[in-house]
């Protein structure tokens, strides 16, 4: 395991194991990422910068919401960013503010690799909804997955897939056996499925998963119940590895994953392009105890 701080970027770049040591360079590393945060007026400054609009905040309005002097702000806005908590972007004459959304997922990771609660692997989310019942995909259900996926597709935080594929595309990518939907009062209110990352067999325990909740259904455990049968369905399966690229801006999402067992293993700048503009992504996975 290794983190990194380049000056734009704080990230951790490689996988964490049940048997984690901390090394002397990471230790040193997260030190200073939490040394950074060790003033109440940047915990604050962070904090007014992630709730702000997108776009981020010039110096002055950051300053006087802060109720600081601006140069006092500027002090503080270079130290966070010398570590990369926040990124500053020249625009005329100011010093425009955003925060490094690679963060939201790099700082917990420390946290909880320096804690000590990454050295057990939870199995899966055990907060079921009574309910939701959750079963097998079939042919019938692919309309209602569907709507459900284009729902995602709107987000622009699910996905970079912009167009709909067909029922008959979507089924032909899933590995057989593992695609599930759950009911909610009888109607399809999410779904998940896994596909295979390689045609090589070397690979063909390895998945990449994805999960949707229905929009109208969310906040509901739909995505923990279909995460708990994709896991456990995964182990029984003979699916060694699970993996799936998560936007950093869905942190409901994250959440949902860490409970299940997936590691984070990097924050992967500038990935790919969606609508024309340049995402990260949070690669996670999950391993199997079995292998």
């Amino acid at each position: 395991m290794k983190a990194t701080i380049d000056g734009d970027r704080c990230r951790v770049d490689d996988v964490t194991t049940p048997s984690l040591t901390l090394d002397t360079d990471t230790a040193a590393t997260y030190a200073e990422w939490f040394a950074t945060l060790a003033d109440p007026t940047r915990v604050r400054l962070v904090h007014t910068v992630a709730t702000a609009p997108a776009g981020g905040m010039r110096v002055g309005d950051l300053a006087a919401a802060l109720g600081v002097s601006q140069s006092t702000c500027s002090h503080h806005v270079r130290q966070l960013a010398a570590v990369g908590f926040v990124l500053v972007e020249k625009v005329g004459t100011s010093s425009l503010v955003s925060v490094n959304r690679a963060c939201c997922t790099g700082l917990p990771h420390a946290a909880d690799v320096v804690m000590g609660s990454l050295s057990s692997q939870p199995c899966c989310p055990t907060d079921l909804p009574v309910d939701v019942d959750v079963r097998a995909a079939t042919r019938p259900d692919l309309p209602a997955v569907l709507d459900i996926y284009d729902q995602g597709l709107a987000t622009r935080n699910a996905t970079f897939e912009t167009e709909l594929p067909t029922a008959e595309e979507l089924w032909a990518r899933w590995i057989p056996g593992h695609a599930w939907v759950a009911e909610l009062d009888g109607e399809v209110a999410g779904w998940a499925a896994v596909t295979p990352v390689s045609s090589r067999s070397c690979y063909a325990g390895v998945g990449e998963t994805s999960v949707y909740v229905a929009e109208s259904a969310r906040g509901r455990g739909i995505g923990t119940a279909l995460l708990h049968t994709q896991v456990t369905e995964a182990d029984v399966g003979g699916l060694w590895t699970l993996q799936t690229s998560v936007f950093p801006e869905n942190r409901a999402s994250l959440a949902l994953h860490h409970s299940a067992g997936y590691r984070t293993l990097a924050v992967r700048t500038r990935i790919a392009q969606l609508d024309g503009i340049w995402r990260d992504t949070v690669l996670l996975e999950r391993r199997s105890e079995v292998c």
